[in-house]
């Protein structure tokens, strides 16, 4: 008897490490994937945070498969998921961007600590959705007459008797069923009490799980830097530290689960092990549950700062922000594609107007200025040398798109974001904007007009910003609002039927175009 019970321990514990190994190897494969920049597909893109109504997420592709929240995003719960989104999508005031800073900095290292939280819960797949814990820990306490609670308990216990002096004692069976209905009419009495207490928690047994293996790693910590050293306090009680009453509620959980076994239901059910439990687990509810939310709050801020350091930790040559411009490079964009180009946006030049042909690099740029304005007001590091900004509302119109279900052209489309990027001029932060092919979906002469009043208004209301066009009748905007505005290009060069890039940023208008030679090189007869 002892022998199976020692083979079937071993092959547990052998089957644990294996899982474990196996989930080690997946964390190490995402990462040199990262670094291979093979990443696309193989984190969370966060489709659920897209947003049309955003003033750059789509056109930055901040969410989205190959987006830079799959890029960055190591969360093991949906909390770290929705805080991180967060930091992405609204800049941080600048305290707040230097003390993530810090935290970032001092977990860049703790490579242990990361691969510890990324190992933990067998079978708990990402973002593991706690959100419903929230409310059901702060709910109203469930209603029953004192009584009830034992009355759960004798009830059971008398029709034990009652049954065993039946089956042994040979006495009738009488009161074995007349107890036995009791408890019938008792449950059904309960019943939707019980099933409000146990309904939000009977199937998260495995993400609690995560939940307390998280904080119990948290607890042990003694971290340096302010942020961080506030998580930790937070988790901070003059009771169980709460990765313990965690782990208590996922107890309680995996007992009541016990009465889905088909050998011990019967049992369960004369039991009233539903409504034991649920009063067992309405109870810890009442001494912890409005702590959930502080408990996945200090969750969900850790694992964005996490993520925010595995980035931190594979890019090591990429700065921190100073809130300088610098050469910039593109952080989705493979290491040996990019080109560096300096760049600087105040007071006294708010404006680029960049002019070149086709695949050049302009929409390119407007989205490097863009990622790394996000990166560094989320608190990571960014692909430049240096970058100086201050707290800046990043709007674009890189990916405008017509609507047939709303009626709405691409014209209409991109009018509605510019007036909206209008009205965010007028407030703080102050606004980055980036203007890709403006109005193009009209013709010349309107499209002169409405340009200029519009970059002149933003300009006028303090933003900064780069607008990019093939119009060369729309560099003159430069020379008006000069000198708070200036003419760039990029430049190709088209020999031996080779179109080239140097995708270097240079000073005045572009003078040559290349959609003919582009026409003609696919075959077109122009």
């Amino acid at each position: 008897m002892v022998f199976p019970l020692l083979v079937f321990w071993q092959n547990e514990r052998v089957s644990r490490a294996h899982r474990r190994a196996v989930r080690a190897a997946d964390y190490y494969e995402r990462g040199l994937a990262r670094l291979e920049d093979r990443w696309m597909g193989m984190g969370q893109p966060g489709t659920r945070f897209l947003d049309e109504d955003h003033p750059c997420a789509l056109d930055l592709d901040l969410f989205g498969k190959g987006s830079l929240f799959e890029r960055l995003c190591t969360a093991r719960t949906s909390r770290g998921e929705d805080t991180l989104a967060a930091w992405l999508r609204a800049p941080a005031p600048p305290d707040d961007v230097r003390a993530r800073q810090e935290a970032v900095e001092e977990l860049r290292q703790r490579l242990d600590l990361r691969e510890a939280l990324a190992l933990l819960a067998d079978g708990v797949p990402a973002g593991a959705n706690l959100d419903a814990l929230v409310a059901w820990g702060s709910a109203a306490p469930l209603r029953a007459p004192r009584w009830a609670r034992p009355a759960a308990l004798f009830l059971p216990a008398l029709t034990v008797l009652a049954l065993i002096g039946w089956l042994v004692l040979d006495q009738s069976g009488l009161p074995f069923v007349v107890l036995l209905m009791l408890e019938l009419v008792f449950a059904l009495w309960l019943h939707a009490r019980v099933h409000q207490v146990i309904a939000p928690v009977e199937r998260r047994a495995r993400d609690l799980g995560l939940l307390a293996g998280i904080l119990a790693r948290l607890e042990r910590e003694d971290f340096k830097s302010a942020q961080l050293g506030r998580l930790r306090l937070a988790l901070d009680s003059a009771g169980l530290p709460p990765s313990r009453r965690i782990a208590q509620l996922a107890s309680l959980i995996d007992w009541l689960n016990a009465r889905r076994n088909q050998f011990f239901a019967p049992v369960a059910l004369f039991m009233l092990w539903s409504t034991q439990l649920a009063f067992a687990i309405e109870r810890w509810r009442a001494q912890a549950g409005v702590a959930i939310c502080r408990w996945l709050e200090v969750v969900g801020e850790f694992e964005a700062l996490a993520s925010l350091a595995a980035y931190a930790y594979e890019n090591p040559e990429d700065p921190f922000a100073e809130i300088v411009p610098g050469k910039a490079l593109h952080p989705l964009i493979p290491r040996d594609r990019c080109v560096r180009n300096d760049l600087r946006l105040d007071d006294g030049l708010q404006l680029f107007v960049v002019s070149g042909s086709n695949m050049s690099g302009k929409s390119t740029l407007l989205r490097t200025v863009g990622i790394n304005a996000v990166l560094a007001l989320a608190g990571a590091p960014e692909r430049a040398q240096q970058l100086r900004l201050s707290p800046l509302m990043v709007g674009a119109t890189l990916r405008i798109q017509d609507s047939l279900q709303a009626g709405r052209s691409r014209f209409y489309a991109e009018i509605t974001r510019v007036r909206q990027l209008v009205d965010l001029a007028r407030g703080e932060p102050p606004l980055l904007f980036l203007l890709d092919e403006l109005l193009q979906g009209t013709n010349s002469h309107d499209r002169r007009i409405g340009a200029e009043a519009i970059v002149r208004g933003l300009v006028n209301h303090g933003a900064i910003g780069l607008i990019t066009t093939h119009d060369l009748a729309l560099t003159e905007i430069a020379d008006l609002l000069a000198p708070r505005a200036q003419n760039v290009h990029f430049e190709d060069q088209f020999a031996d039927g080779t179109m080239t890039f140097d995708y270097r940023m240079h000073n005045g208008v572009v003078k040559n175009s290349n959609a003919l030679a582009l026409m003609r090189a696919v075959g077109i007869e122009v």
